[in-house]
């Protein structure tokens, strides 16, 4: 049975991620940061073990590999992350808030991957997702949303070197764009459900070897310029 476990997995494509493999035969490690409110993940029929982790704290982390002890896990799906403050203009700034942007988007990834690493090793699939965003592209920019756009642009860079140096352990890093969903993040007037973007990214981890690690793709499988 394939092990899975995503972050931030209370709520929109983390909270799908699990519907959807769980109703598939998976075994579910759904994580988030308060599972006593997790109210619709705890509706969700199948083998869904639900675990406490924050992202951006490493104590968190490694408290969470410590109760995972051994256990393989197949396929890790960073997907928890934040939009920012509200005050994201290059005139308008809460430089507290940026930091914080960066800390969960940008290195939280890399915390949770490296505190499971171990796992991951031991697992059949020996893959890492993570979802990060066109924002997070350079050459496709626009205004506004700095913090947002540096936090994804670093998550882009830090796992695309993650994707080199661990390629050696046989580890494989998928670098997905989800599209523009409806989530809380992305607004009821987004193109596409959760449904159809995580049926499009499970496609994408599917395909994921050695050739497609890290690259950045979208849910329908085009590669993104950087």
């Amino acid at each position: 049975m394939t092990t899975i476990l995503v972050t931030g997995s209370n709520r929109g494509i983390g909270l799908e991620f699990v519907r959807q493999y769980a109703a598939d035969g998976c075994r579910m490690i759904a994580c988030c940061r308060t599972p006593a409110k997790a109210e619709a993940l705890k509706t969700v029929p199948g083998d869904v073990r639900i675990m406490e982790l924050d992202v951006a704290s490493r104590d968190s982390a490694r408290q969470l590999a410590g109760v995972l002890k051994d256990e393989p896990i197949d396929i890790l799906i960073n997907n928890a992350g934040v939009f920012g403050p509200k005050a994201q203009g290059a005139d308008d700034q809460d430089y507290g808030a940026i930091l914080e942007t960066l800390h969960v988007n940008s290195i939280g990834p890399l915390i949770v991957s490296q505190a499971l690493k171990d796992n991951l090793r031991r697992g059949h699939d020996k893959k890492i997702a993570v979802l990060t965003s066109l924002m997070g592209a350079i050459g496709e920019n626009g205004s506004g949303y700095l913090a947002y756009r540096a936090s994804k642009a670093a998550l882009n860079m830090i796992m695309h070197v993650v994707a080199r140096d661990w390629a050696r352990d046989g580890l494989l890093i998928g670098i997905y764009h989800p599209g523009w969903v409806q989530t809380d993040m992305g607004g009821a007037g987004a193109s596409l459900t959760p449904q159809e973007s995580v049926r499009g990214l499970r496609q994408r981890i599917a395909e994921l070897s050695p050739e497609r690690s890290g690259r950045f793709l979208d849910h329908h499988g085009k590669e993104l310029a950087w």
